[in-house]
């Protein structure tokens, strides 16, 4: 199976835009913390982490055709990687039904990281350190804000069986940790 450090250089080789690297990056940390929440062996949770990292393989390919986003994805990793992970990757993008706990989780991941991001750019420090779950739980309701994270995939994390304040706070402290790699 491919390794962190090949799924990352292949990441930035795809995927040009910094912010999106970082994009993969967070929802990495957050998978692998989720997997970690749920008493996963090391084996899994990096397995966890690289569907977390390699979900937007194809994004800079597919932005104008998001019919094919998860698709691409699912072809470039189709012998690189496991079918679980695959199947992850097809289902975060709704091309595939979300059956396992990694597919639920990764989808439900994906749009946290945007949400957090915001979170952490309309304080004055910048700075993921300076987020509190509380803050996050107000925000949920504003409409206006991070308009593109959805409330309602993030909201699947009760599929997982967990509470979204949970959830909201074990995927803050898991970008809080990795902060300095997402530069924030």
């Amino acid at each position: 199976m491919m390794t962190r450090d090949e799924a990352y250089v292949l990441v930035t080789e795809r995927i040009p835009q910094r912010n999106l690297v970082s994009h993969c990056v967070a929802v990495e940390a957050i998978m692998e913390a989720l997997a970690r929440d749920f008493g996963l062996d090391e084996a899994e949770t990096a397995r966890w982490g690289l569907a977390g990292l390699l979900h937007d393989l194809d994004y800079a390919e597919t932005a104008e055709d998001f019919e094919r986003h998860g698709i691409v994805s699912a072809e470039l990793l189709s012998g690189l990687v496991d079918e679980g992970i695959v199947h992850a990757v097809l289902a975060h993008a709704g091309k595939a039904p979300r059956v396992s706990m990694m597919d639920k989780a990764l989808y439900a991941a994906d749009p946290t990281t945007g949400f957090i991001v915001a979170a952490a750019l309309i304080r004055p420090e910048k700075k993921l350190a300076a987020v509190e779950v509380d803050a996050l739980k107000k925000r949920w309701k504003e409409k206006a804000f991070a308009r593109g994270a959805s409330r309602e995939q993030m909201a699947a994390c009760s599929e997982l069986g967990l509470e979204r304040d949970e959830f909201l706070a074990i995927s803050l402290a898991a970008m809080q940790e990795r902060s300095a790699e997402l530069g924030l």
